[in-house]
């Protein structure tokens, strides 16, 4: 495969097939199908594959989504922070052995950050600047959390509306909505 209309014909295909056999599914549905089978999480990911591939092959360049890194001192305030009170979730963990740094990968909705315990990744103290849709929802969720370190207001500035939260170890994200 190596277009988005070849991906689309495929799942155009699966789903006649199997209505063919009383199995109604959506133009959605057919895609994360199609997706499943080439090996990948979702249409999303396959997606994204399918237009690396397509910038390769016309010698274009192509940027992908910037992944900041943010050096953490210790892991347990670091998925407190990251997991339970932003609701993160951990893609993955590495360490080069026992006893050694921590780097992982943190997601949410598109949004994925890099901690790093390394001590070369990263200065403390960085700022992330994210833009969202929704910064009432996430304001409130926030606030629901009752997290004791952090009870982010909403900022209105030039750029947008602002919701800045501070990390155990001075790392500030900022989530803007114009």
């Amino acid at each position: 495969m190596r277009t988005f209309n070849d991906a689309k014909a495929i799942a155009k295909s699966l789903r006649q097939a199997l209505k063919q056999k009383n199995i109604e599914i959506s133009h959605s549905e057919g895609l994360e199908l199609v997706a499943a089978g080439f090996g990948f999480d979702d249409w999303n990911v396959l997606s994204a594959k399918i237009e690396t591939v397509e910038h390769a092959r016309q010698g274009a360049v192509s940027f992908g989504p910037a992944n900041p890194i943010l050096r953490i001192f210790d892991v347990a305030k670091a998925k407190e922070f990251y997991l339970d009170y932003l609701g993160f979730t951990l893609d993955w963990e590495h360490r080069f052995g026992d006893n050694f740094p921590l780097y992982c990968q943190v997601s949410r909705s598109g949004l994925t950050l890099h901690l790093s315990e390394h001590s070369g990744d990263a200065s403390p103290g960085a700022r992330v600047f994210v833009r969202i849709q929704g910064i009432d929802a996430l304001h409130k969720e926030l606030h629901a959390k009752d997290y004791r370190f952090m009870k982010p207001g909403i900022e209105v500035q030039p750029w947008g509306r602002e919701v800045m939260v501070i990390d155990p170890f001075s790392n500030r994200i900022s989530f803007c909505e114009q």
